[in-house]
C-alpha cells in the first residue's frame, strides 16, 4: 500500500513540474519580429534579439556621442541643426554654385570672389561678419564678377545681413556687383577698386536677386580719392532685381552706380559720410521709394551725380536732415527726371557743382529750380524700414 502511495505522489509531482514549465514557456513566447509587438527577445517592436532587423537607435541630443539619425555630435537629424563656422575668404574664389547654410556663422577676413559661371546662394537670416585686420579693410568684400549671380533671399523678418566685427564706419567694403551692361567707360573697363573688369553691350545683362539685406559699416578707404560704398553696382542691367535695401553707417557713399540699367527699389539710407545715393557713367535706371536720413554732420549729400546724363528716375525720394547740408548735387552735364521730392532739413536742395543746365533735371514735370526747397510732405514712409531700423 505504501509503494502505491508513493508512486502516486511522484507521478502527481512530475505533472505539477511539467504543467509548471509549460505555463512558464506560454508566458513567454518567443520573439514575433512582426506582430506589431515587443516580444520575446526583441528589444524594440520587432526588432532586436534573435530578430533580423536591428532597432534604429535613438538619438540622445545631449550625451557627447554621434547616435541615432544624428549628422554630427548631438546634432543635426532630428536633434537641432549642426553649426560650423566658416570664413568665407578661405573658400574664395567662388567657381561653382553655393548655397549658405542659416545656421552656420559665416566670415570674412579677404575678398570673397564669386566667378563667372557661380552662384552664391544667401537664404534668409544669414549673417556676415567682416574681420579685416588693420590695413586690411580695402581687401575685404564681397565681389559678383561679371558673369556670375548673387541670389539674396532676405525676408521682412529675417533679413540677410552683412555686417563687421568691430562695427565701425569703414571697417570693410561691402557688397560690389559687376555687370555686361553698357557704361560710358565702354566694354571690359576696369573699375577703382580691386581691377574688376566691368561692362558690355547688353543692357538686360541678369546679376541675380536681392531681397531684404542690411549692409552696414562699410566704406573702407581705398586711397585720398577713392573708398568703397556699402553696395557699389558697376554696370549691373536690368534683369537684376535689387529691392528692400538698408545701408546703413558707411565712410562713403551708401549705393553708387557706374553706369549700367538697373532699377531697384525700397532704398534705406541712414548716415552714410558720403552720398547716400551716387551715379556716375550714364546710369539711366530707376531708383523707387528711397529713404535717407541724416542726422550725423559732415556728410557730402543725399544724392550726387557725375559725368554723362543717361537721365535716370528718381520716383518717391524723401530725405531729411537735422544737420543741414546739401540734398541733391548734380555734376558736369548729369540730370535726372524726379517725382515724389520730398526734403527736410537741409540748408541747399540742388547744387549745380560744375554749372550744369538746370534744365537737365525735372521736378515733378518741371525744370528744377535751386530757389525751391522742395520741403514737401514725406513721399516715403520710413516705417516701412522697421524691418532694418528696429
Amino acid at each position: 500500500m505504501k509503494t502505491r502511495i508513493f508512486k502516486f505522489f511522484l507521478l502527481f509531482m512530475s505533472t505539477a513540474v511539467l504543467t509548471v514549465s509549460c505555463d512558464k514557456d506560454d508566458d513567454t513566447p518567443g520573439p514575433t519580429c512582426s506582430d506589431g509587438i515587443q516580444n520575446g527577445t526583441e528589444t524594440g517592436i520587432d526588432c532586436g534579439g534573435t530578430c533580423a532587423n536591428a532597432c534604429e537607435e535613438e538619438p540622445t541630443c545631449s550625451d557627447g556621442i554621434q547616435n541615432g539619425d544624428e549628422t554630427g555630435v548631438d546634432c543635426g537629424g532630428s536633434c537641432d541643426a549642426c553649426t560650423e563656422s566658416i570664413n568665407l575668404a578661405a573658400i574664395s574664389p567662388i567657381t561653382e554654385d553655393l548655397t549658405l547654410e542659416v545656421q552656420n556663422t559665416y566670415t570674412l577676413d579677404g575678398q570673397v570672389s564669386i566667378e563667372n559661371g557661380a552662384t552664391l546662394t544667401i537664404p534668409a537670416g544669414t549673417t556676415i561678419t567682416a574681420g579685416a585686420a588693420s590695413g586690411d579693410e580695402t581687401s575685404t568684400y564681397i565681389i559678383v564678377q561679371k558673369g556670375a549671380k548673387i541670389d539674396i533671399q532676405g525676408t521682412s523678418s529675417e533679413p540677410v545681413i552683412m555686417t563687421s566685427d568691430s562695427q565701425s564706419p569703414g571697417d570693410w567694403g561691402g557688397l560690389v556687383i559687376a555687370g555686361d551692361a553698357t557704361t560710358t567707360k565702354g566694354t571690359d573697363a576696369t573699375a577703382e577698386v580691386g581691377n574688376i573688369i566691368y561692362g558690355g553691350t547688353n543692357d538686360a545683362d541678369d546679376s541675380g536677386s536681392i531681397e531684404y539685406l542690411i549692409i552696414n559699416y562699410a566704406g573702407a578707404q581705398i586711397n585720398p580719392e577713392s573708398q568703397y560704398n556699402g553696395l557699389t553696382l558697376y554696370a549691373v542691367g536690368s534683369a537684376t532685381t535689387i529691392s528692400n535695401v538698408a545701408i546703413l553707417n558707411g565712410t562713403d557713399d551708401g549705393v553708387e552706380f557706374f553706369g549700367g540699367t538697373v532699377s531697384a527699389s525700397n532704398f534705406y539710407l541712414e548716415n552714410n559720410q558720403d552720398d547716400a545715393v551716387d551715379w556716375t557713367e550714364g546710369w539711366n535706371g530707376t531708383l523707387t521709394d528711397a529713404y535717407v536720413l541724416h542726422t550725423e554732420a559732415g556728410f557730402s549729400t543725399a544724392v550726387e551725380a557725375d559725368g554723362d546724363n543717361g537721365n535716370p528716375s528718381l520716383v518717391n525720394f524723401t530725405a531729411v536732415s537735422t544737420v543741414g547740408g546739401t540734398a541733391l548735387q548734380f555734376k558736369k552735364e548729369s540730370g535726372a527726371t524726379i517725382t515724389g521730392l520730398s526734403l527736410t532739413g537741409y540748408d541747399t536742395s540742388i547744387d549745380y557743382r560744375d554749372g550744369g543746365a538746370v534744365t537737365n533735371v525735372t521736378i515733378e514735370g518741371a525744370t528744377s529750380d535751386p530757389a525751391l526747397t522742395y520741403d514737401a510732405a514725406a513721399t516715403v514712409d520710413p516705417a516701412i524700414f522697421s524691418w532694418a531700423t528696429n
